[in-house]
């Protein structure tokens, strides 16, 4: 019986595997663009952009909605001294915008724009960009993105997650064990001290992160924890109103189960009340992280939350499923029935994760592409895990179906060590062992040993998996990833770059040489242009005159003459307006002397 038990069981697995495999190859080849982490899709001005006049604000655009905080939105000058007008705030109150005025009479030259917010699944966000009034300049402002989180801060906000997963997986899996496998009290006397571990656990983790929860949206060092302000607009943000509700849950399950003793048996109310509560509980991850934004999110919340209770049953039942093999009395050992019930119990788990774990694989990951970000190595890295987890799980089943073909007598004499007493099986030594003319090894090992042995490796696997989905759920998704890069490629202005070699035959270093050419952006209408000149050596030089025009000609269409313009170490022009794409014609007429002076020229493609 047990052998057609274990049998069925591998080919549920297996097939679970094949079902996975082709289901998440269904989804990844037909993904459609969305993200998590909000991504910049645009800003007034545009990045790089040359304004002929002063903009009186600059306002940038999300792909969803964004949390405003103090300086979320920062204008810098050449000489790095801010010229905001007043506090950021949503353009046109918009959710997706952050706006904020400038200050009046700005002066020529390259402005840098750095923006911070907090995007809607709780994670913080930041870039840069530059654009230029009149025409660019050098700047004192670095033009790299501020940090999103302060790096002690997301240090000591990851340990808080990780420490409340934990908690969970042991709160909800120690009770389900105990309701569920092995209802006893001596079951709850084994798992009692753990339960109240995992209820402090989750506890002051929740409070560490409540309290972290202000310097993490501002940008912030850990001194700000205590700050009154911080905390009470912390408080009234969605993560920080999901922490609360969180702590009252907690609160309430304290309470109940204060002063409760062991031997008392749960009541049917007692035990639907903590099937709402565990809910409820996971719920508070749901609405602050990655399922709360982007595509689907009724669907994800509810995934997230299966997903979740799914990871904490399993988790959660093999450290009591450890205890009750460790630490259960000798005269009252934890029952082979109970195991193979928890048996059950995890591989209907272990179906809930596959089936939630694959389609939050394709919301996060959106093309097989996105394996290449670092959402999606660290997904793979789970995966692995996981599948090493599996292995060790089948190895337990192994065990679980040799237990429950010991006979009765014997499952009690090697669990309680014989008591001094000789062992009912002369094939089975004080150790546990089985004495097979002298051999040892796992063949021939007790079932009850063997099965320690093997779910000790499955909590320790379970611990890197847990570690894996507590980065994994602070990790920009690989949605998001791809779509911000694709907009930052897409936002950027592109820049033809040319040269032209000339030669005057004048016997000099500037007699002879290259002109190179900037267009930028090298599209159709207004354009930048920027001329280097370089002598023989490869160094710059000087040159009393520079003049440059495009001509069409199939389009009969030029020459326009860039109008260049000495600027003191190139020559530059931002008048140039080009009216159709295709293949112009430069020519750079370069004067070296009074009478030294040559025509080159060169094609440039100019885009639509």
């Amino acid at each position: 019986m047990a052998r057609r038990q274990l049998n069925s069981g591998t080919l549920t697995v297996r097939s679970l595997l094949v079902v996975v495999a082709v289901l998440a190859g269904a989804v990844l080849q037909g993904a459609a663009p969305a993200s998590a982490h909000a991504v910049l899709t645009g800003s007034t001005p545009g990045e790089n952009s040359v304004l002929k006049s002063a903009p009186k604000q600059v306002t940038v655009t999300f792909d969803e909605s964004v949390a405003l905080v103090d300086d979320s939105l920062r204008v810098l000058d050449p000489d790095n001294r801010p010229v905001s007008a007043g506090s950021p705030r949503h353009a046109g109150g918009r959710g997706n915008t952050d706006s904020v005025p400038l200050a009046s009479g700005l002066k020529q030259g390259t402005y840098t724009v750095s923006w911070r917010v907090v995007s809607a699944d709780s994670h913080a966000v930041s870039g840069a960009f530059t654009f230029s009034v009149g025409k660019p300049s050098a700047t004192r402002a670095t033009a790299a993105p501020p940090p999103a989180v302060d790096p002690a801060v997301g240090a000591l906000y990851g340990i808080g997650r990780y420490v409340a997963y934990a908690g969970l997986a042991l709160l909800i899996g120690l009770a389900v064990f105990v309701l569920a496998c092995w209802p006893s009290s001596t079951a709850v006397r084994v798992v009692r001290r753990w339960f109240v571990v995992g209820w402090w656990a989750l506890s002051l983790s929740t409070v560490g992160l409540l309290l972290l929860r202000g310097p993490y949206d501002s940008g912030g060092g850990p001194g700000g924890m205590l700050d009154p302000a911080l905390l009470r607009d912390a408080a009234t943000g969605r993560p920080g109103i999901a922490l609360l509700a969180r702590l009252f849950l907690l609160a309430v399950v304290g309470v109940a189960l204060r002063g409760r003793p062991p031997e008392s048996r749960p009541s049917r109310q007692l035990v639907a009340a903590g099937g709402v509560f565990a809910l409820a509980l996971a719920a508070t991850w749901a609405a602050a992280e990655h399922a709360a934004a982007g595509i689907q999110v009724p669907l994800a919340m509810v995934s997230a939350v299966l997903h979740l209770l799914a990871m904490a049953v399993w988790l959660g039942g093999l450290t009591a499923l450890l205890l009750a093999l460790f630490r259960a009395p000798d005269d009252q050992p934890l029952p082979p029935a109970a195991v193979a019930r928890f048996s059950r119990i995890a591989l209907a788990s272990v179906a809930v994760l596959a089936a939630t774990g694959v389609y939050q694989s394709w919301r996060g990951l959106g093309s097989w592409d996105a394996f290449t970000t670092t959402y999606g190595r660290i997904l793979v890295f789970k995966i692995w895990a996981v599948l090493v987890m599996l292995a060790a799980a089948a190895y337990s089943r192994r065990w679980t179906g040799r237990l429950l073909q010991v006979p009765d007598e014997e499952r009690v004499l090697v669990a309680a060590g014989h008591g001094g007493n000789p062992p009912a099986d002369p094939r089975v030594d004080r150790d546990g062992k089985e004495d097979r003319n002298g051999e040892e090894g796992p063949a021939h090992e007790s079932p009850r040993r063997g099965l320690r042995r093997s779910v000790l490796g499955e909590v320790a696997v379970g611990v890197v998996v847990l570690l894996l989905t507590t980065v994994l759920t602070g990790t920009e998704t690989g949605r998001a990833a791809e779509t911000a890069s694709a907009t930052s490629t897409a936002g950027r202005p592109e820049v033809s770059l040319t040269l032209i070699p000339y030669d005057t035959g004048r016997k000099t270093l500037s007699g002879r040489g290259k002109v190179q050419i900037t267009l930028q952006p090298g599209r159709v209408g207004r354009n930048v242009v920027e001329a280097l000149v370089y002598g023989a050596d490869g160094s710059p030089v000087g040159v009393p005159e520079l003049r440059l025009t495009f001509t069409l000609a199939d389009q009969q269409v030029g020459p326009l003459d860039a109008r260049l313009k000495d600027e003191r170490g190139y020559w530059g022009s931002d008048t140039l307006d080009l009216p159709i794409a295709g293949t112009w014609t430069m020519r750079a007429t370069v004067r070296v002397s009074e009478i030294d002076q040559v025509t080159v020229e060169k094609t440039v493609t100019v885009d639509p």
